[in-house]
């Protein structure tokens, strides 16, 4: 497994100074991330798919179980997070060398976001990819999260600058990957679980989002998308644990007012790590 001192040692600088400053990132990164028992990202290999739900729903089956749990939302581009959690009025307390992550009310989540420090939640953010990484980097080694069980790094979709910065440089215990029933999204994420394996971490989930729909009165499911290959995916990979996860309108509006921490089912429940 390639380690911090290797991450350094693979980058190369023209500018001195750069270098300097990046190396020093990498180190105070190091060491907050020393204070996290375990970390797991969230990925997909395109956008749409749910994954900052399955996120939420991770951490909260943490929090619930009185983990202290936290999540870095890395989606900067579409961030999420925050209004799941009902934050995102919030605002975290802000220090010379350090941020206060925001709290969740029921379970107590510590959330960090780039959605916390803009204007309103309609503005774009209009960055490249290797600055949102720079920033990433310095929220995560800034970030008060205090000693955690559990933090959840919600990635954005592919297999970019943000992926790539989390899994080399955070080096996550685990992947947990979240698809569709369809083909093509279930083929697109096979290069996020490739990416994973090149980086030598660890696929410890496989879901599938959106699965079916089953219907309230006879419990008929209904294969709206047609039938996933999630079974067949974790079998062929050898993916221990995976999920469907049906189209459930209570989960959406609770997503949408910002109470996913109310939902009652528990999808991870089994989950063993």
């Amino acid at each position: 497994m390639m380690e911090y001192e290797e991450v350094k040692e693979k980058m190369r600088f023209d500018h001195e100074e750069l270098k300097r400053k990046f190396m020093e990132g990498i180190d105070k990164l190091a060491k907050k991330m020393k204070s996290v028992k375990t970390k797991l990202a969230v990925m997909s290999g395109k956008g749409g798919v749910g994954k900052s739900t399955v996120a939420g729903l991770l951490a909260v089956h943490y929090g619930k179980n009185g983990y202290k749990t936290g999540v870095m939302d890395c989606d900067f581009w579409g961030s999420s997070i925050p209004k799941i959690f009902g934050v995102d009025r919030k605002r975290p307390v802000l220090g010379d060398e350090y941020i206060e992550p925001v709290y969740t009310d029921k379970w107590g989540i510590a959330i960090m976001s780039i959605q916390f420090f803009l204007p309103s939640p309609e503005s774009p953010l209009m960055w490249r990819g290797p600055m949102v990484s720079g920033v990433i980097r310095d929220m995560l080694a800034k970030t008060e999260w205090g000693e955690l069980d559990y933090l959840i790094f919600d990635l954005p979709p592919g297999t970019g600058d943000v992926p790539l910065t989390i899994l080399q440089e955070v080096r996550p215990n685990g992947v947990v990957l979240v698809a569709t029933p369809q083909e093509l999204t279930t083929t697109i994420v096979e290069k996020a679980l490739k990416m994973s394996q090149e980086l030598e971490t660890a696929v410890v989930g496989l879901i599938e989002n959106m699965s079916y729909y089953e219907c309230p009165q006879c419990g008929h499911r209904e294969y709206v998308f047609g039938k996933g290959r999630v079974s067949e995916m974790a079998s062929k990979y050898r993916i221990g644990f995976y999920l469907e996860l049906p189209i459930d309108p209570a989960l959406t509006r609770l997503c949408d007012s910002g109470k996913i921490e109310m939902y009652e089912i528990d999808p991870f429940e089994f989950f063993p790590i």
